[in-house]
């Protein structure tokens, strides 16, 4: 078990909703021990770990059990008051929704002390503000990872865009080491002299943030349908204002088609008007042909990209993705409230915020579809989640496999548990619009956008849908973060910022302690992304070069 901190004058127990049959364990708590509930006492009957859940009544094998105030599970034997619940006696459930009965108010919340704030962007001919100023190079199949890469080791590095070379000045001192005898046993404990350096390197162009090389394994191969969503999410890519411009590498006889990328650039936005550099190689001729014209071209584009300056822009200019992985049993106490709570704010000043991962808002759909602003928008939100659940059903899955195994260990025992947290980090605000994957967000407020569960595909689509930035849960600690829109990482609690500062950006695990609120980390969050929209905050995955790109493919391989 995760040591946790004494007690001190807390109870060590949650009741997150009064209607719920299962009381979270905030500290480690022995069998025999006696908590008290809502002014009920209850004796444990069993060892339950931090983050665990124990049963605040009595049910029948069959009956369903609520947290967050909506059904999570379904008990599997009898299980009494005080009994831990666990894979053993509880699985995953929830209500099935038959009708949408609409919110119709929304309290915003306070948002004078932002009101005269604004952030430095990059302004586009298009009226839309990027955080960041990248040229991309993305290949529209696989067969053009190769060329990329020689592209990356051409540009990379010789415009100062690689990471220092620690590990690689590491390697020659081992090398000098086994040179100078040393066994293997000594090798394994040898000491690393410093070989960091804290003096960032001065670019040829400083105002480009960076080139990224976005390989894929899609484009071919598959269903027309992928190809056509790969073609929409790189249309999507090359569209966001954090991005300058992009070359593209084409193979020529792929289903991925050049014309089908530029007629879904085309539909998100008739304006275009980036530099946009697409080569083929089967028209090209030979690799070095092909290879010396990528270059030339990529290296003038950058060039242009590099005239840009950042110039004020208001905060409605933001669009912020939200997302979790690496979730434990605090993320929808802690970090996941405090993202909603930062999502509310934003959606007040006029901004968007990108709400995804389907089978992770498994059981929330009621509230959910109750909230979007019209009927239509509610009807499309439940057909697209019954789609999706229908396709994993068919292919041997279901949203109850959604869980990973330390998810499990970390007390999200059942789908409809995680989902309820996850879904914290969409707030209170109406649903402005619902978006199947690849679509892009266009309206202000909060975006439903279909994605799967997957950390690094989820946050791939919200960059695709014009996320400019996005804020990241975590409990168990992942390094995951995105190629052109910079992400910042929450934890669920203090012990992981703690073990993981190089990936953590921000601690909401006070919040678990009562040391802090939910209100006053989320106005802390929005103000660093105020810091990170602007390029003066650099976020941690951006300093670990954590440039992940994962396209969502749906369909089989023939």
């Amino acid at each position: 078990p995760i040591p946790f901190p004494g007690r001190g004058d807390m109870s060590g127990i949650l009741l997150v909703h009064p209607d719920d049959d299962m009381v979270v364990g905030l500290t480690n708590l022995e069998a025999g021990e006696t908590v008290s509930v809502a002014d009920e006492s209850i004796q444990l009957r069993g060892f339950v770990e931090a983050k665990h859940k124990f049963a605040r009544r009595s049910v029948k094998r069959g009956e369903r059990l609520k947290m967050y105030g909506i059904v999570v599970a379904e008990a599997m034997r009898d299980i009494e008051v005080g009994d831990p619940l666990t894979t053993a006696n509880v699985k995953h459930a929830t209500t099935e929704v038959t009708s949408i009965e609409r919110t119709s108010t929304w309290q915003a919340p306070d948002v004078s002390a932002w009101q005269e704030k604004s952030f430095l962007g990059y302004h586009r001919p298009d009226g839309r503000v990027g955080t960041r100023n990248h040229w991309i190079v993305v290949p529209l199949v696989f067969c053009q990872n190769r060329n990329v890469e020689v592209l990356k080791e051409s540009l990379h590095e010789a415009l100062e865009y690689a990471r220092p070379h620690r590990f690689r000045a590491r390697t020659q001192q081992l090398i000098a080491a086994y040179r100078s005898g040393d066994s293997a046993a000594t090798l394994r404990e040898t000491t690393f002299e410093s070989t960091d350096t804290t003096v960032p390197p001065a670019r040829l162009f400083p105002q480009v943030d960076g080139i990224k090389f976005l390989t894929h394994d899609g484009g071919c191969g598959g269903l027309y349908q992928d190809a056509q969503a790969l073609c929409g999410l790189i249309a999507g890519y090359i569209n966001n204002p954090n991005v300058a411009g992009a070359t593209v590498l084409s193979l020529g006889c792929q289903k991925s088609q050049i014309a089908t990328l530029e007629e879904e650039l085309q539909r998100r936005n008739p304006q275009f008007s980036k530099p946009l550099y697409i080569l083929e190689q089967q028209q090209e001729g030979t690799e070095d042909a092909l290879l010396d014209k990528a270059l030339r071209y990529t290296f003038a584009g950058i060039a242009e990209a590099g005239k840009l300056e950042r110039e004020p822009a208001e905060l409605r200019h933001l669009s912020l993705g939200v997302e979790c992985g690496g979730s434990d049993g605090f993320s929808g106490i802690s970090a996941n409230p405090a993202i909603g709570h930062c999502s509310d704010l934003l959606v007040a000043l006029g901004g968007t915020v990108i709400l995804s991962e389907f089978p992770e808002l498994a059981g929330c759909e009621a509230d959910l579809s109750s909230r979007c602003a019209t009927p239509e928008l509610g009807e499309r939100f439940l057909k697209i989640m019954r789609e999706y659940e229908a396709r994993a059903v068919r292919d041997g899955g279901g949203f109850d496999q959604n869980p990973s195994p330390g998810n499990v260990r970390d007390g999200l025992i059942t789908d409809a548990i995680k989902s309820a947290g996850a879904a914290k980090k969409g707030g209170t605000s109406p649903v402005m619009d619902v978006l199947d994957y690849p679509e892009p967000a266009t309206r202000p407020g909060l975006a439903l956008l279909c994605t799967p569960g997957g950390d690094v595909e989820s946050t791939t689509a919200k960059a695709g849908a014009g996320a400019n930035v996005q804020v990241f849960s975590t409990g168990l600690g992942t390094p995951t973060g995105n190629a052109i829109s910079p992400v910042l990482k929450t934890s669920t609690n203090s012990q992981l910022a703690e073990k993981m500062p190089d990936i953590i950006d921000i601690d909401s695990g006070k919040i678990v302690v009562g040391e802090d609120t939910i209100q006053s980390v989320g106005a802390r969050m929005l103000d660093l992304i105020i810091d990170t929209a602007s390029g003066e905050y650099q976020t941690k995955a951006e300093r670990l070069g954590q440039d992940d790109f994962i396209p969502w493919k749906r369909g089989i391989t023939f």
